[in-house]
Order: C-alpha cells, then sequence, then structure tokens
C-alpha cells in the first residue's frame, strides 16, 4: 500500500507542475496577447561560481542557460547608480495638494553586462523582485527574460521580440522639430561633425542625462493605482535605457517621479499638442522642484499609433527636453527601447535612413521610424550624437557628485551642504580631521576645513599661488587670503600666438609636430602639404572634414589642413587603440601617415586635426574649417592692455608683473581681476638701499687705492733702473786699465 502511494505521489506531483504551468501560461497569454508575438521558451539560469583565482569580485555575477537550443554564459556587474536611495516621489491628494514622499529604494540589485562570445551583445536585468527582470540581446536579437511565478526551480520564461515588420505591433516613433530649436542649431553649423576640441578632456568627464518621469492618470488606473508596481516596471525600463546608452559613455539616472493620482493635468488626446503642453507644465512645475536634464511622461493611451514623441535636440532647453512614451500593448523591453529611441531624439538623433546601420549590413537600428527590437545605435546616431550632445548640450558634461544627487542631504556624508561649515565624513574619517567636528562645524580656533587656498585650518596668506600655469596657454591663479577657495581656473585667449607657429586654443597650444608624436612616437613629424591635398580631399575615413548623418565629407581644398592629421619620419608601428586603422601612403616622394575612423566608435577620434590648430597665416581650424583668427571671439586685446599684459579666456587683461589690472595702467603686482592677488613686490627699505650704496662706494674706493698702491711700486723701479746699470758699465774699464 505504501508502494502505491509513493508512486501514485510521484506522478501526481509533476502533473501538478505541468498543471500549475500551464494555468499560469494560459492567464499569462490572455493577459498578454497584444503584448508578445511568441510564445515563450522556459529556461533555468545556472549560476557560475569561481574557485581558487577564478572567484569572483563582488558585485559580479555569472550565469549560463540554454536558448535556442544553444547554452549561453553572461557576465553582469552591479550598477553602483541607477536610482537614488531616497528617490522623490511626488503624488496629489484628492484635494490636488501636491505630496512629497521619499522612500527607501534599493539600488544594488540592478546589473549591466555581455554575452559570452558576443561582442555586440547586451544584459540589462534586475534581480529585485526575485529572479531575473530586462533585457538580452544576442545576436541582434532581443529577448525579455522574466521570472515563472509559482516555479520552485529558479524557472523563467524568455521571450524573443520579433524582428520580422509583419509581427512588430503597429508602432511608429515621431520627433517634434520645433522650429526655434532647429533655426538655432543651423545658425551655428551647417554639418554634423565629430568632437573637435581637446578629445582628451571631453572623454574623460562623465556625461549623466539626469532623468524624470511623469506617470499619467491612464497608466496609473492601468496599474490599478498599485505605486509600487508601477515603480517595479519603472525601474527595470530605466535599467534598459541606462545599458542602452553606457555603449556611448552615458549614464541615465532616474532623478524623481511623479504621479497625477487624480486626474491628468494636461490634456493628452492631440498628440503633438499634448507633448508642447506638457514640456511647458514640465518647465512650470517639475524644473521648480528636481534639478534634471530631461522629463518623460508614461502613459496607457495609443498615441495614433506612434511608440511616443519628443523634441528632437531639446536636451539642456528646459520647453524642449521633454518627450512622451505610451505603454498600451506593449512589454518591458520594447518600452524601453522606446524610451531610448526618443530620449535619443531630445540628445539629436533623427530616424535613420537607408545608409545607415549598426553592424554589418544590418540597418534595423535603434533609431528607426518604426522603433524596431533592437538596441544597438547606427553610425549615423553615434554621428549625430557627438555632433549635438557633446558639443552643445552642455548640461550633460560635469563633474557628478555622486554622494550628493544619490543620498539624502545629512551631516557625516562627506560633502559640505547647505548649512553645514565642512563634512568629515564618517566618524574614523572625523577622527584624522583636525579642522571639522562630526556635526559638520569648525572645529576651535580653525577658519576653514578644506579647498586649494585652506593649510592646517587656516586661510593661506594672500598672493600664495593655489594652481600653477600648465603651459603657455595657461595662467596661474593666487589666493585672496579671506576664502578657501581658489579663483576660478582662466588661461590664455583664444588666438594668442603660443610655440613661434601655433595659438592658443581652449588652453591648449596645438602643434602638428606634437600630435604627430603622440600617435606615431617621438621621431614623427608633420606631414608635406601634399599629403593633406591628396589624403583630405579623398571623402573617406581615411581623409575627411568629419561627417554628414552616414557620409563622410570631402575638404574643399581652402580646408584640407583641417581634416585629418597627416605624419612623416615614422620609425615603428604604434599599438592603437581597439577598431583604429593606421595606414601609410606614399605620393611620389612625400610618405603620409594617419589614422581612419568609422561610424560607430564609442572612442575619441585621436587622428582629427583638432580645433585652433594652425591652417595657415593667421588662420586655425574651427568646425573643420580654416577660419581667420580675429572669427575667434575676442572683446581684448594686447593694445587693451597697453602692450603689458595678456588676454585671458573671460576676456579681461592679466598683466605683467609691476603692472595692475584691469588695464595694465598703474604699477603693481601683476595678474588680472580673475586670478586673485599676486605676491605684492617686496619694497627695499631706504636703509638697505643705502647701506648697499655705502658699500658699492667703499669697494670702488678699496679697488681705486688697490690700484694706486700697485703703481708706485713700478714708479720707483723705473727709477732705480738706471743707477743699476751705470755701474755695470763702468766695471770693463777697469778691466781694461
Amino acid at each position: 500500500m505504501t508502494v502505491i502511494k509513493s508512486l501514485l505521489y510521484m506522478r501526481v506531483i509533476p502533473l501538478l507542475h505541468w498543471l500549475g504551468v500551464f494555468l499560469f501560461l494560459t492567464g499569462h497569454t490572455q493577459a498578454e496577447n497584444l503584448r508578445y508575438h511568441s510564445p515563450p521558451e522556459v529556461v533555468i539560469p545556472l549560476k557560475i561560481t569561481g574557485t581558487g583565482r577564478g572567484m569572483k569580485p563582488p558585485g559580479r555575477l555569472s550565469y549560463s542557460l540554454h536558448l535556442g537550443g544553444q547554452r549561453h554564459v553572461f557576465h553582469m556587474k552591479v550598477k553602483k547608480h541607477l536610482l537614488s536611495r531616497h528617490l522623490p516621489v511626488f503624488t496629489y491628494s484628492e484635494e490636488g495638494a501636491l505630496l512629497k514622499d521619499q522612500p527607501f529604494v534599493q539600488n544594488d540589485c540592478y546589473y549591466h553586462g555581455y554575452v559570452e562570445g558576443d561582442p555586440e551583445s547586451l544584459v540589462a536585468l534586475s534581480t529585485c523582485f526575485g529572479g531575473f527582470r530586462g533585457l538580452l540581446q544576442i545576436n541582434n536579437v532581443v529577448y525579455e527574460i522574466k521570472p515563472m511565478i509559482f516555479s520552485t526551480k529558479f524557472e523563467h520564461l524568455v521571450y524573443k521580440m520579433e524582428s520580422e515588420e509583419t509581427q512588430l505591433p503597429n508602432m511608429k516613433s515621431g520627433f517634434m522639430q520645433e522650429e526655434t530649436v532647429e533655426q538655432f542649431e543651423f545658425q551655428e553649423t551647417d554639418n554634423f561633425t565629430l568632437k573637435q576640441s581637446n578629445y582628451e578632456g571631453w572623454w574623460i568627464h562623465s556625461f549623466f542625462i539626469e532623468m524624470a518621469v511623469v506617470v499619467d492618470y491612464t497608466l496609473y488606473n492601468y496599474f490599478k493605482k498599485n505605486v509600487s508596481k508601477v515603480k517595479e516596471d519603472l525601474f527595470t525600463i530605466v535599467n534598459i535605457v541606462d545599458s542602452i546608452y553606457q555603449v556611448m559613455g552615458m549614464k541615465v539616472l532616474l532623478i524623481g517621479l511623479e504621479f497625477w493620482t487624480q486626474r491628468n493635468l494636461v490634456e493628452i488626446d492631440a498628440v503633438q499638442r499634448a507633448l508642447r503642453d506638457f514640456c511647458v507644465w514640465k518647465a512650470n512645475n517639475i524644473d521648480a522642484r528636481i534639478a534634471h536634464d530631461t522629463t518623460h511622461i508614461f502613459m496607457h493611451k495609443t498615441l495614433r499609433g506612434l511608440s511616443g514623441i519628443g523634441f528632437i535636440r531639446g536636451m539642456c532647453r528646459p520647453h524642449f527636453s521633454c518627450a512622451a512614451v505610451t505603454f498600451a500593448n506593449k512589454t518591458l523591453v520594447i518600452i524601453g527601447i522606446a524610451v531610448a529611441h526618443h530620449l535619443g531624439h531630445n540628445l539629436g538623433m533623427t530616424h535613420d535612413t537607408i545608409l545607415c546601420v549598426c553592424s554589418a549590413g544590418y540597418n534595423r537600428c535603434i533609431m528607426r521610424h518604426d522603433n524596431p527590437p533592437i538596441a544597438k545605435f547606427s553610425n549615423c546616431s553615434y554621428s549625430f550624437f557627438w555632433g549635438y550632445a557633446i558639443k552643445k548640450a552642455k548640461c550633460l558634461r560635469y563633474t557628478i557628485y555622486t554622494k550628493d544627487i544619490f543620498s539624502r542631504k545629512r551631516c557625516g556624508n562627506g560633502v559640505v551642504e547647505e548649512g553645514e561649515e565642512c563634512d568629515c565624513g564618517s566618524l574614523q574619517q572625523c577622527l584624522k580631521d583636525a579642522c571639522c567636528l562630526t556635526n559638520c562645524s569648525l572645529s576651535f580656533g580653525s577658519v576653514c576645513a578644506f579647498g586649494l587656498c585652506c593649510k592646517d585650518c587656516k586661510f593661506l596668506p594672500s598672493g600664495e599661488m593655489c594652481r600653477k600655469e600648465v603651459n603657455e596657454c595657461d595662467l596661474p591663479e593666487w589666493c585672496n587670503g579671506s576664502s578657501h577657495m581658489c579663483p576660478d581656473d582662466v588661461y590664455v585667449e583664444d588666438g594668442i600666438p603660443c610655440n613661434d607657429i601655433s595659438y592658443c586654443y581652449e588652453k591648449r597650444c596645438n602643434d602638428r609636430n606634437a600630435h604627430c608624436r603622440q600617435i606615431f612616437g617621438q621621431t614623427a613629424k608633420n606631414a608635406n602639404d601634399s599629403c593633406y591635398r591628396q589624403i583630405n580631399t579623398q571623402g573617406d575615413r581615411f581623409g575627411n572634414c568629419g561627417t554628414e548623418g552616414p557620409t563622410y565629407l570631402k575638404c574643399n581644398m581652402s580646408d584640407i589642413f583641417c581634416g585629418r592629421i597627416q605624419c612623416d619620419n615614422v620609425a615603428e608601428i604604434p599599438v592603437l587603440t581597439e577598431h583604429s586603422t593606421m595606414h601609410g601612403t606614399r605620393f611620389n616622394s612625400a610618405t603620409c601617415w594617419g589614422t581612419d575612423y568609422h561610424f560607430g566608435m564609442g572612442i575619441p577620434d585621436i587622428g582629427e586635426v583638432r580645433d585652433g590648430t594652425e591652417c595657415g597665416p593667421e588662420h586655425v581650424c574651427i568646425g573643420r574649417k580654416c577660419v581667420h583668427i580675429s572669427r575667434l571671439d575676442s572683446n581684448c586685446s594686447p593694445t587693451f592692455c597697453n602692450m603689458r599684459g595678456i588676454c585671458n579666456n573671460k576676456h579681461h587683461c592679466h598683466c605683467n608683473y609691476k603692472w595692475d589690472p584691469p588695464n595694465c595702467v598703474k604699477r603693481g603686482d601683476g595678474g588680472s581681476v580673475d586670478s586673485g592677488p599676486p605676491p605684492k613686490r617686496k619694497k627695499i627699505p631706504k636703509i638697505y638701499v643705502a647701506i648697499a650704496l655705502f658699500i658699492a662706494l667703499l669697494i670702488l674706493l678699496c679697488c681705486l687705492l688697490l690700484l694706486c698702491m700697485r703703481k708706485k711700486p713700478k714708479e720707483k723701479k723705473r727709477k732705480n733702473q738706471p743707477q743699476e746699470e751705470n755701474p755695470k758699465q763702468k766695471t770693463p774699464s777697469r778691466h781694461g786699465k
């Protein structure tokens, strides 16, 4: 009897399991029949653990799973900053009053990674709510993975996001080119080129998109007014968007949420008008509450077949830095890709054309008008992105203080905030700080605790140098004796000659020979003019004057020296960065060496001629054009400084030693109104001058006396010489007798 019961138990348990799976899939299909277009594949991710030297560092995970008949291994790293731990969440009371909450948000369970063997793969998963939720991109195919509920075996459902147009939902993308925005843009530039100035400078900077999200009343209702469930999905979506943009060196930070819990505050029936009205509302409301770069409104309402709509090149412009995205009939992955698409419009990306590709022969990229399920940007998108977001959207480029953004203001977080004199951090750190107390106030007798002009808890004296010039195009700064802060970094005005043959530009003295040495080694030098003439007029990745969409632009003859750098006398082949190609060409007696740059490279272009490089007498390269230095913005000149100083980048005179700002007319100590006071000239007391003159006179008298004394022995010698000779003459006469 026991054996029969055991057999029945062994048969019933699997039956119940598969019955549960069937019921789940049936219910899921009914609920999601408009969202997924293929049945899911059931997979069980298996964790890969290392031993010994293979032990994985904290925050890294590796899993394997069988998908589509193949085993895939994916590696992930936890994201340090995606969501604020005290994310501001705004809602409305029944009376319409604005309410603010800052709930705890777990932010150490969002991962970014790749699939082994596929260099163009993408993994964006979260583990916050049990199992994996998010996006997998393998061999240009996007999958959505989510945990199977009621599973006891860590089973997951994986849906393939179909790429065939026939199986895609009726979804397209729209963008609005606000007339004023377009006019402003094209007054500044007539083509899109990659970032020109100081590629070493911009690449080491971090680029952040601080994003706020508004959930409209239709979406709030769709989630049955469950704010927690909405946030769960929103965080997964933002994680996907952030991972998509990481290939461009961007980080997307969710900085705030707002739920329209009573009604829509903007009419959203007419799509374009709705976006305009929302942007105006955003500028008047969200902007005052949250410091951010862009705001997206999410809704559960169809937008006439569009996945959403957004202003193109609207980033950093309060009334245009916004977009609208619909959740209707879409999966989380598709929504995440749609958000990334419309964020791309804000960053200057237009829709791809037939010439745009994101890998060899593959043109179904994220910025296509139909917004296909793919998480890769095309070459055109990269070009538009560098042309607008990097060159003009200045709000994205800054050093972010993550403690200030991702933690609530409090004493002890190491960041000096409003109402604090200092902040030495943790208790252990404060024990080592003699200037700052644990209550964020200065210790007894201290006047400062940090800053370049603070030493030993005291202000450095006036005239103490706090920032030395780094090259001949830079200028020094000095402390003023009453502040712990060093003045802003100022440098020589653009267009001032340097290095005999070059001109200062943005704190650099660009020199073609130095540029060649940086790429090809110490023996390299600038190539013959014929190299520039032959190479840069080709209009390919080895020689061009920038890009326009997917096309390389040939250089006009007047601009050939502003295309790509050409070098000679290369003694050895350098090791270049990944995907970079070096080429050598010989024209007649000239040897031309250079590097290429092709679309879609997420690295700085080391081979482009930098802005500010000399291209002829009194001409410099600006935006791949050779222009006269008079085109540079300048309200200052050496004559303005009375030929006793040099102009700085704020168009003020930096006076030479012995002359005072602002115009170097009066005697003084030098410097500028921006540099802080230089050290005072040390005036020599009159008594010292008198003593010095007396000593000099005494030395002179001694020298004269010595000369006189040397002359007297010589005169005596001359007088005695005849007397000594006479006896000698008389002696022979005596012998003669």
